[in-house]
């Protein structure tokens, strides 16, 4: 058993409260069980209790064993000094306050439920993706429809907050924010890292300058990316070697750490040519030369499809006929409409709803929200599992929230978090 399943008990009350009195025989009478603290100091706050006749206001601490209390070196802590009552599983010595004083203690051992100590511990070490999947029966649609929304908008705020960090690393400058945002994207998780650096490596002040003309926008993306290096492949390449010649030349005149990442910085691994390093760098290239507003086009674009068609700006001749610097090969003219859902789910609504926080206007968080219902799902193993287990999963925001709720409570096992654990935990009503 683990700490934080006494916690859950302790919140919701799931424990036999006949008779209760402390290890020293006084009646303990529960009137608010306190707030549940995620800081340092005690585990509830705010609790109020009567321990005999007399009504007390402070905190409780919650412990396995109480001799916890002691190796947490809560004795020396003055902030435990407001501790009223002490919630063990098991008491195994007494503890006390830095004044001296004992802390009045309340055993749980034999008075929790033997049928919720079995879900708890069939939630613990069950192996599926969803750890409650046997006894997913017990849930109503409703509840596992509510926590995937819920999740959905965990997951959408938690990338939003990281964008506004990101807002804020840049002075405040959202265009900035967009281009940074949208580099580390087209990485598609293979290679985020590296595009993250190319954003850091190549200013988007040296880039608006040049995005005009395709030749030197190209230059300064392949260059700093490190494909410009003369090689087997490139060296009678003429249009490498005039894409060289011309990264060579804006390096120079803007001062540029020149070829701020090599090849093997890049990862090609597994990868279908379509998705090679430098196939995306082309459609970049093509994305920051045909729409030159970023932010100001991805803000308001009002339906996906205008999105879509924000994507799809071709690629230039000659990527359209090479997957590397000087290596023939045939590959897409434009980003693909699935790789423009993605980009619309990991960089369109994150950075609209980081920006409804920074101007408060929240009705802009829901319009954002909408777009990923406009999506259709993703398919991959980890939505096709909750699939398999009757999950609502008919658009990408069925998905984001799906992908949250397996990264964020089923995978970890924090199922005493989840809405959905709640419910399987519940005691049932009695019957009489």
């Amino acid at each position: 058993m683990k700490e934080d399943f006494l916690h859950y008990v302790w919140q919701q009350q799931y424990f036999d409260k006949t008779n209760l009195r402390t290890t020293s025989g006084e009646a303990i009478t529960i009137l608010k069980p306190g707030l549940h603290n995620h800081d340092a100091g005690p585990d509830f706050l705010s609790a109020r209790l009567h321990l005999g006749e007399v009504e007390w206001n402070g905190a409780v601490e919650i412990h396995l064993r109480a001799s916890d209390w002691h190796r947490h070196q809560h004795q020396h802590d003055p902030k435990y000094d407001q501790v009223i009552l002490h919630v063990v599983l098991h008491a195994d010595e007494p503890v006390r306050r830095t004044n001296g004083s004992e802390v009045p203690a309340l055993v749980l051992e034999g008075r929790l439920a033997p049928e919720l100590l079995g879900r708890y511990q069939q939630l613990l070490t069950d192996t599926p993706v969803l750890p409650c999947a046997p006894l997913l029966t017990q849930v109503p649609a409703i509840a596992r429809v509510m926590m995937v929304e819920r999740t959905l908008l965990e997951r959408v705020e938690q990338k939003a907050a990281t964008l506004e960090t990101l807002h804020q690393h840049l002075g405040g400058d959202w265009e900035a924010t967009a281009y940074h945002a949208l580099l580390a994207a087209f990485g598609f998780k293979k290679n985020t890292e590296p595009l993250q650096r190319l954003a850091k490596a190549l200013p988007l002040p040296v880039l608006r300058r040049h995005r005009h003309d395709r030749r030197q926008l190209e230059a300064l993306l392949f260059g700093q990316a490190g494909f410009l290096t003369e090689n087997d492949e490139n060296r009678h390449d003429l249009f490498v070697a005039d894409l060289r010649a011309e990264y060579e030349f804006l390096a120079h005149k803007y001062q540029l750490k020149a070829a701020a990442l090599a090849p093997h910085d890049w990862n090609f691994l597994r990868l279908r040519p379509a998705n090679f390093p430098p196939v995306r760098l082309a459609q970049l290239a093509a994305v920051l030369h045909a729409r030159p507003a970023l932010f100001d086009a991805l803000l308001t674009a009002q339906d996906v499809l205008t999105l879509e068609q924000f994507f799809a700006a071709p690629v230039s001749e000659y990527w359209r006929r090479h997957t590397r610097p000087g290596r023939p090969g045939k590959v897409p003219h434009q980003l693909g409409r699935s790789s423009a859902h993605l980009l619309i789910t990991n960089v369109v609504v994150p950075l609209r709803v980081a920006y409804a926080h920074h101007v408060g206007q929240p009705e802009l968080v829901e319009q954002a929200v909408t777009l990923l219902t406009q999506l259709p799902a993703e398919r991959n193993a980890i939505t096709d599992a909750y699939d398999l287990l009757g999950f609502q999963h008919r658009t990408a925001a069925d998905s984001q929230g799906l992908l949250a709720l397996h990264h964020g409570y089923c995978q970890p096992r924090q199922c005493l978090r989840c809405a959905i654990g709640n419910r399987i935990l519940q005691p049932k009503p009695v019957l009489r």
